[in-house]
């Protein structure tokens, strides 16, 4: 078989947008009807509907999935049908045209790689028509036709189509958008759909199918960087398989992949697949698969496997072009979680650069944006989003706005952001008047960090208080941060959510940085389960920073359970605990490791008061300072 044989290609999808009762369902009906894709007595049942409706015969009833559209007359959700040409496959979606339904217009064209607007000859361009417009360019869809629609209305009058052409083609050009067609139909009738129509002479361009059989091949995703968000993990037999669709690019056995935002890696081990007799040794975009890893990193829903020689960007913030569909208005501090591919990112909108008018494509300075309003702004998660300019790579570079159920909103990455609030461009950083080296060489040991990472009961804050009071009898400025005390406090507005913990090291970190400046060794006692976490505070904290790991398994921490808490979170009394309902992720090479399941007590603190002895005591602080 001809590897060209449309059959044997990706359908292409395309949306069909424009006003309500500008005749897209209609439109739909008869490309289905024109290209054969209507199954057998389809029309006939049509028309016994229309009989008993008492109204006349409509091909937009083909596209009346809901009971509600023939109530009201509207489509308000959108509908996937497919159908074939000579030249390729389509899945049409019909995306919603009152304004009521916008978001889900969205989220229909948010799927969609081409689209044809349609407008009503009679009626012309409208509000809606340069919304919608405006929701293409912002969808980064630039594969658009444009069907001028009911030309029987105004007797296939060639000035009113030139007149209704060239509006659009004007605003278009203002989004960057040059239709590859511009072409005047009557879907009622059937005039150039399929073949060009005997009431138009004066009209020399493609039939409707034509113009769809002419937009340009996609880019193959599978020639794209990999991308592959992970929907889930499971367990089957001795195997964990990580599941998901790939989004982007191809990847076989072998590979390496680095699993973003953690950046843990190991190689494929292999591919699993269903009721198959070879074993699969390759995938590309657009399959779904298992796989297997040579290592047990840590994994989780909403993580993206890259090649680590094309990786996307694990950053807190980006620049994002938003559309803002709810009733209420979003201003600068609002907090909503945005989806991308298979993540929810718990957001807030840093600053608002500028509010776009989708009318005349207008731009102002503005503090807030109102419903259906179109503005870039900037995005901040406490957690890192994995994401990709979208221009770059489309799956990875849009994305759904939610609050609590509802989409709210769509936007377009369109990179990751620098420091752009106002309050902070005003901000000047003040040198102190006593440097690092004075009270080094005056309290005469160096500064630093021993973050002591562990589970529950593996001893930290025990070992932490012995070692500030021996640090402390033997002339050390010494200070222990410890978790409980710290959420008793300046973080006690913080819960257990990923965001929270994130935010909970990132103030710890900061914390500790300043106290490091101030000359001091800081003990920090935190779980802190998550290694990207652990990271960003030792950037955070700078080279000062020694990851201590205070080992000791789940059944040893369990069974000491000092305070209770693995009794409550068998119970179901603790919510996402970690090492029973949510995971630890161990460091991968601490600076050192105090193995607590095997060494007592004063066997651990004296390791690791050699190891501050070595790392921040008397003779290593006059080598530092000369």
């Amino acid at each position: 078989m001809n590897p060209r044989d449309p059959a044997r290609q990706p359908p292409l999808p395309i949306v069909i947008v424009g006003h309500v009762d500008h005749g897209k369902s209609t439109l739909v009906g008869r490309l289905l009807h024109e290209t054969g894709s209507l199954p057998d007595g389809r029309v006939e049942q049509i028309r016994a509907d229309s009989r008993k409706r008492g109204m006349p015969f409509e091909w937009s009833f083909v596209m009346d999935a809901l009971q509600v559209e023939r109530d009201q007359g509207i489509t308000v959700d959108t509908t996937q049908i497919w159908f074939s040409t000579a030249k390729r496959r389509y899945v049409i979606i019909d995306a919603p045209g009152h304004k009521e339904f916008l978001k889900n217009m969205v989220t229909g064209a948010a799927a969609a790689e081409a689209a044809v607007l349609v407008i009503d000859a009679q009626q012309g361009i409208s509000e809606q028509t340069r919304r919608h417009a405006f929701l293409l360019h912002l969808l980064g869809i630039s594969r658009v036709a444009i069907a001028v629609n009911k030309l029987d209305l105004v007797d296939y009058g060639e000035e009113r189509f030139a007149a209704v052409e060239a509006g659009i083609r004007h605003y278009l050009d203002g989004l960057g958008i040059a239709p590859t067609a511009v072409i005047p139909v009557s879907a009622r009738h059937g005039e150039n759909i399929a073949t060009a129509g005997g009431r138009t002479p004066w009209y020399a361009g493609p039939t409707v199918i034509e113009a769809l059989d002419a937009f340009p091949d996609r880019a193959a995703p599978a020639d794209q960087p990999l991308r592959f968000p992970v929907q889930d993990l499971y367990k089957f037999d001795e195997r964990r398989l990580i599941v998901g669709r790939i989004a982007g690019g191809r990847l076989k056995v072998g590979d390496t992949l680095r699993f973003l935002p953690g950046g843990g890696e190991a190689r494929i081990a292999s591919i699993e697949s269903w009721n198959r007799d070879t074993p699969q040794i390759s995938a590309a975009a657009g399959q779904s698969v298992a796989l297997t890893l040579d290592d047990e990193i840590f994994v989780e829903r909403g993580h993206v496997a890259v090649h680590p020689d094309r990786p996307a960007t694990a950053t807190h913030a980006v620049t994002a072009r938003l559309f803002w569909l709810a009733a209420d208005t979003l201003t600068a501090g609002s907090r909503l979680s945005l989806r991308i591919g298979t993540a929810d990112y718990e957001v807030a909108v840093e600053a608002i650069h500028r509010v776009i008018d989708s009318q005349d494509l207008g731009q102002a300075e503005a503090d807030r944006i109102e419903r259906n309003g179109v503005a870039d702004v900037v995005l901040r998660s406490r957690a890192k989003m994995v994401v990709d300019a979208f221009a770059e790579s489309p799956a990875s570079g849009r994305g759904v706005l939610v609050r609590g159920h509802r989409i709210v909103g769509g936007c377009i990455i369109q990179g990751p952001a620098e420091v752009t609030t106002k309050e902070n461009r005003n901000l000047t950083a003040v040198a102190h008047a006593v440097g690092g080296e004075e009270r080094t060489r005056a309290y005469g040991h160096a500064a630093g960090v021993l973050w002591l990472t562990g589970l529950s009961g593996s001893g930290k804050s025990t070992l932490a208080m012995a070692l500030e009071r021996q640090l402390f009898d033997r002339g050390y400025g010494v200070y222990v941060l410890d978790g409980d005390n710290m959420r008793g406090g300046l973080c006690r507005d913080l819960g257990f959510s990923d965001g929270d913990r994130a935010e909970n090291i990132r103030r710890v970190a900061e914390t500790a940085r300043l106290f490091v400046d101030a000359g001091f060794v800081v003990i920090s006692a935190f779980i802190s389960p998550s290694r990207e976490d652990r990271n960003r505070a030792r950037e955070i904290i700078g080279p000062g920073f020694n990851e201590v790991y205070v080992k000791a398994g789940l059944d040893v921490c369990e069974g000491r359970d000092p305070k209770g808490l693995y009794a409550k979170a068998r119970a179901g009394e603790i919510a996402s605990f970690t090492g029973i309902s949510a995971p630890y992720e161990e460091p991968l090479v601490p600076d050192l490791t105090v193995d607590t399941a095997d060494l007592s007590i004063h066997q651990s603190l004296a390791r690791l008061t050699h190891y501050v002895e070595n790392r921040f005591g008397r003779e290593t602080a006059l080598g530092a300072t000369g």
